[in-house]
């Protein structure tokens, strides 16, 4: 499923923690591109959105570090309005089209 990578913040509006994901920081990178700042509670954030609507976020909630040693492997936080952005997401990180 095609998707787009939104800088616009306001697209987020209303998510929420729906799931999780591992990868190291390189690996959201070359799906998704480069993310944005993030804001309080996050160092960085990509906010994703499909060709049916659905809006996910990807973030690090409260990370210690500012930054990822890019070939660790971590934790990564999946917001959206419904379980669909995880599907999407971990799709996209599997490379399963669909």
């Amino acid at each position: 499923m095609k998707h787009i990578v939104n800088k616009d913040i306001m697209a987020s509006n209303g998510t929420s923690l729906m799931g999780y994901f591992f990868a190291t920081y390189n690996e959201v990178v070359a799906k998704f591109g480069d993310p944005i700042d993030g804001c309080d509670k996050t160092t960085v954030e990509w906010i994703v959105v499909f060709e049916d609507d659905t809006v996910a976020t990807i973030y690090d909630w409260k990370s210690a570090s500012p930054l990822f040693t890019p070939d660790s492997i971590y934790e990564w936080h999946i917001g959206g309005h419904n379980i669909k952005a995880v599907e999407h997401i971990t799709n996209v990180m599997a490379g399963i089209a669909f």
